[in-house]
C-alpha cells in the first residue's frame, strides 16, 4: 500500500540512519525538495548525496537500502569516475514498496573536496542543496546555490543552424520506415529523436522568451506546460498518436510544422534567420516519400 511520507518525518530518518554510520561522513538533498517554492507531491523522490569514506563496502553489500523500507525495485549504475575529476562514485535509484522513491548518489570525500574546491558550483547542487548532515565542517567552504543551473542558455546563431539542420535530417528516415511499415524504428526516430531531443530544445528556447531566460526546465520536459503558451502545447500533444501508420504520418507532418512554428519564433527573437528553403525541401521530400507507390499498389489519391 502507497503511504503519505512526510518530509519532516523522512529526513529525520535520514539523518539518524547517517548518524549511526561512521562511514557517513555528510548528507544533502538536492533537486526538487531542495529548491524553494520548486511544486512537491507525494511522489516526488528524495535526492540525497551521501558523502563517504569509501564508496565500495555500500557497493558490496547493498542491504542497507532495506533501513529505509522494503525494496520494491533498485537501479544501480555501474561505478564510474566522476566527470572533470577521475575519482569514482556511484549512485542508484531505489524505489520503496510503500511510495517512497530515494535516489542515492554516493560521493567519497576526495571527490567532494574537489567539487567543494572548484571555481564553479557543481550544477545538480547549483540547481539547489540542503545540508542534513555534516560531521566534519566538509561543506563549510561550500558556495549557496544560485538556483540558475539547467536554466537554457540563448544559442549562437551558429548552434541554432545546426540544431534545425539536424531535425530535419530525421523526417526522410521516418518517411522511409513508415512507407516500409516499420513501426518501431518510425516511433524511434518520431517520438524520440525528431521530438525529444530536437523539438523538446525549442520549445524550451521558446519558452525563455516569455520568462527573459531565467526559467529552470526540469528534465525530459518537465515543467514546459506550465512555461509555454497553451496553444503551444496543445499542438505538442496533437503530434501523440498511437501504431497507426496513417495517423503517424501525419503526426510526423504536425511534428515539422510545430518545430517550424516554434523555431522560427525563437530565430525571430533572437535576430535570426530560420533556413525556410532547407525546410521547404525536406518536407517536399517526405512527402515525396510518403505519396510513392509500393509495388503492387495504386497511387494513393490526394497525394500525387
Amino acid at each position: 500500500m502507497i503511504s503519505i511520507h512526510q518530509q519532516q518525518d523522512v529526513i529525520r530518518r535520514l539523518r539518524e540512519w547517517a548518524e549511526r554510520r561512521d562511514a557517513v561522513r555528510a548528507m544533502l538533498m538536492t533537486s526538487t525538495r531542495a529548491v524553494p517554492g520548486a511544486p512537491v507531491d507525494i511522489f516526488s523522490d528524495y535526492d540525497i548525496v551521501l558523502v563517504v569514506r569509501d564508496i565500495q563496502p555500500f557497493v558490496a553489500d547493498r542491504s542497507w537500502l532495506q533501513d529505509f523500507g522494503e525494496v520494491l525495485v533498485v537501479y544501480w549504475d555501474p561505478v564510474y569516475p566522476a566527470p572533470d575529476y577521475g575519482i569514482d562514485m556511484v549512485s542508484n535509484v531505489t524505489q520503496y514498496a510503500d511510495g517512497l522513491k530515494i535516489d542515492f548518489t554516493l560521493w567519497p570525500i576526495a571527490l567532494f573536496e574537489r567539487i567543494a574546491a572548484a571555481p564553479d558550483l557543481d550544477p545538480e547542487l547549483d540547481a539547489g542543496y540542503v545540508v542534513l548532515l555534516d560531521k566534519d565542517r566538509l561543506t563549510d567552504g561550500l558556495r549557496p546555490p544560485s538556483h540558475r543551473a539547467y536554466i537554457p542558455q540563448r544559442p549562437t546563431e551558429e548552434a541554432f543552424q545546426t540544431w534545425v539542420n539536424d531535425f530535419f535530417t530525421d523526417p526522410p528516415y521516418v518517411a522511409k520506415c513508415l512507407w516500409r511499415g516499420e513501426l518501431l524504428p518510425a516511433k524511434w526516430c518520431l517520438d524520440y529523436d525528431m521530438k525529444h531531443v530536437y523539438l523538446r530544445q525549442v520549445l524550451e528556447w521558446r519558452a525563455q522568451i516569455d520568462h527573459a531566460w531565467s526559467a529552470p526546465v526540469g528534465s525530459l520536459g518537465k515543467g514546459l506546460k506550465k512555461l509555454l503558451p497553451p496553444e503551444i502545447w496543445s499542438e505538442l500533444e496533437r503530434t501523440y498518436v498511437g501504431a497507426g501508420i496513417e495517423e503517424n504520418w501525419e503526426a510526423l507532418f504536425r511534428t515539422i510544422a510545430l518545430f517550424r512554428r516554434v523555431a522560427s519564433d525563437v530565430a525571430r527573437h533572437l535576430g535570426y534567420t530560420y533556413p525556410h528553403e532547407l525546410d521547404r525541401r525536406v518536407t517536399t521530400y517526405t512527402e515525396q516519400i510518403r505519396s510513392t507507390p509500393r509495388a503492387g499498389e495504386r497511387q494513393p489519391e490526394g497525394h500525387a
